[in-house]
C-alpha cells in the first residue's frame, strides 16, 4: 500500500509541473506580447489567473472562499498571506481579481518556462542581500504608482519546520503599505500545507479553504507604527489559522 502511495505522489508531483507548462505553451504568443512593456501587465495578469485555475483544478483542488470584505476595482492594496506551499501563488491569483505583482524569492527563476515569465513580471528578492531589498522597495513603489497592488508573503519564505503554524513576519510589506497609505488585505490559506507542501512525498487532492479578512487601514500611520502594524496583521492571520484548526478538529 505504501509503495502505491509513493508512486502516486511521484506521478502527481510530475503532473503538477506538466500542468504549469501546458497553459503557458498554449498562450505563449499572447504572454510574450503582454510583457513587452509594463503597460501590458493587466493583460498578463488575466492570463496568469487562467493559468493558476488550470493548475488548481487539474491537480484536483477546489477552493472555498469567505470574503469578509471585497476589494474595490482600480484601487491599490497590500495583499499578505501565510506561506506554506507553492500553490499559495496559484490560489492568490485565483481569488484576487485586482491586478497585483508578487514580491518573491529569486530561486523560482530556475523553474523551466515558468521562471522566464516569473523573472520578467514579479519583483525578485535576494534575502541575503540588503542591496536587493532596497531595489525591491523601489520597484514595488513604481508598481504601486502605476495603480497596481502588491502581494508579499511576509514570513519571508516557507519555514523548514512544517510544524510551525505561522513564522515571524518581516517588515517590508508594512513599510510599503504605510509609505503609500494603502489598505492591507490579510488572507489565510487553511489547507495548502496539507494539500501540497514542499515535502515531496505528501499531499492529496481536495478542498482549499480561504478567508479574506476585513482590510486594515494605514491612513495616518507613520514609519514608527510599522512594527505595531506588522504584529497586528500577524495576529489576525494567526488567529484565523487557529480557527480553521478548531473546525478541522471538530470534524
Amino acid at each position: 500500500m505504501k509503495g502505491i502511495k509513493i508512486i502516486f505522489w511521484v506521478l502527481w508531483r510530475i503532473w503538477f509541473y506538466v500542468l504549469m507548462a501546458i497553459p503557458i505553451l498554449i498562450m505563449l504568443p499572447f504572454l510574450l506580447i503582454s510583457i513587452i512593456s509594463e503597460s501590458g501587465y493587466p493583460y498578463f495578469f488575466k492570463m496568469a489567473r487562467i493559468w493558476a485555475k488550470f493548475i488548481l483544478f487539474g491537480m484536483g483542488f477546489y477552493y472555498l472562499v469567505e470574503r469578509q470584505e471585497k476589494l474595490i476595482r482600480n484601487k491599490s492594496y497590500m495583499i499578505v498571506a501565510n506561506h506554506t506551499s507553492m500553490t499559495d501563488i496559484m490560489l492568490t491569483l485565483a481569488v484576487v481579481r485586482n491586478p497585483f505583482v508578487f514580491v518573491g524569492k529569486k530561486e523560482l527563476v530556475k523553474i523551466p518556462l515558468f521562471g522566464f515569465f516569473y523573472k520578467r513580471t514579479c519583483i525578485l528578492v535576494d534575502r541575503n542581500s540588503s542591496r536587493s531589498k532596497n531595489e525591491v522597495f523601489k520597484r514595488a513603489q513604481s508598481r504601486l504608482n502605476q495603480g497596481l497592488s502588491i502581494c508579499i508573503f511576509p514570513e519571508g519564505g516557507v519555514p523548514d519546520d512544517e510544524s510551525i503554524l505561522l513564522d515571524e513576519f518581516k517588515d517590508g510589506a508594512f513599510r510599503l503599505a504605510i509609505e503609500h497609505q494603502i489598505p492591507i488585505v490579510p488572507i489565510v490559506f487553511a489547507d495548502n500545507k496539507e494539500r501540497f507542501s514542499y515535502t515531496f512525498l505528501s499531499g492529496s487532492p481536495g478542498k482549499m479553504r480561504v478567508k479574506i479578512f476585513p482590510f486594515i487601514e494605514t491612513k495616518g500611520l507613520t514609519g514608527e507604527s510599522r512594527k505595531e502594524l506588522r504584529d497586528k496583521v500577524r495576529q489576525v492571520i494567526y488567529k484565523g489559522l487557529l480557527e480553521f484548526q478548531k473546525v478541522k478538529n471538530k470534524a
